[in-house]
């Protein structure tokens, strides 16, 4: 698939008390005829390729907390792209329209396939990575795009999914799944229903994933988002932000992406 850079804009961050020094780049690509907008960030005191992961976000768009998620992968060693799979880096602000964007995504996964695949292509040849160890997180819609991209047979050495939809018209296939899985749901999250976990459970184990779900206590729908708790206020959603929870699949998570990548 052609990819055209039609703009980079270039700028770094110190982290304080570390050498390392963070640099970010936003980035402009294509999938067929639309442009996309993504976020890179990386450790540029690194000298050696690294495994790169790309994050795909709630289905706000590719907002603030994508990219910080993105940040902080960068200050774990790799490179890592917060993408773009609405377009024109569109974001929104109210569950209507973010439904209807992601909607259109959930109905129409070639669509959704190809720009994740725009995006894939894009990381897999910047400079720092290691095209050979590749992985994918993403929360809500973004956990269930990795999860289906993963179905759909994308060469990931590891997907995380944090409490994205668990539910598919294509099961995973022995033949063509071929990442390890990591899932972190929130006890309490209404959106996942446990129908949709025991389904989830019997894909996985008819296909040989290998695979962990994990489900945390105490926590609803959007628990690692700390903006969630106000815009569930907002729209009287059950969303809400849980700090431990966040702590622990954040953890759980780069343990699973340490190991996957040094095998």
């Amino acid at each position: 698939m052609r990819q055209l850079f039609l703009a980079v804009v270039l700028f770094s961050v110190i982290v304080p008390g570390v050498r390392a020094e963070i640099k970010t780049e936003y980035v402009e690509y294509t999938s067929g005829d639309t442009t996309m907008k993504g976020y890179i960030a990386h450790d540029d005191s690194i000298t050696d390729k690294r495994p790169g992961v790309l994050v795909v976000h709630e289905w706000w768009g590719q907002d603030d907390y994508a990219r910080s998620r993105a940040y902080r992968l960068a200050k774990l060693g790799y490179t890592a792209m917060a993408v773009d799979m609405y377009g024109g880096g569109k974001t929104v602000d109210h569950p209507k329209t973010a439904g209807e964007l992601s909607g259109e995504i959930r109905k129409n996964w070639e669509m959704g396939k190809a720009r994740f695949m725009s995006a894939y292509n894009v990381l897999t040849k910047h400079i720092t990575v290691d095209s050979s160890r590749m992985g994918a997180m993403g929360s809500s819609f973004g956990g269930s795009v990795v999860l289906q991209m993963a179905r759909a047979g994308v060469d990931l050495d590891g997907v995380v999914s944090f409490y994205g939809n668990l539910s598919t018209s294509t099961p995973a296939q022995k033949d063509t799944f071929k990442p390890k899985v990591l899932v972190y749901n929130g006890a309490l999250d209404s959106f996942v229903s446990s129908e949709s976990i025991v389904a989830f459970n019997r894909e996985m184990t008819a296909a040989n994933v290998d695979y962990q779900i994990v489900s945390l206590e105490g926590a609803q729908h959007s628990f690692s988002n700390p903006g969630s708790t106000a815009l569930g206020k907002k729209f009287n959603l059950p969303l809400a932000y849980n700090a431990q929870a966040d702590k622990k699949s954040w953890a759980g998570m780069t343990a699973f992406f340490k190991k996957v990548f040094a095998q």
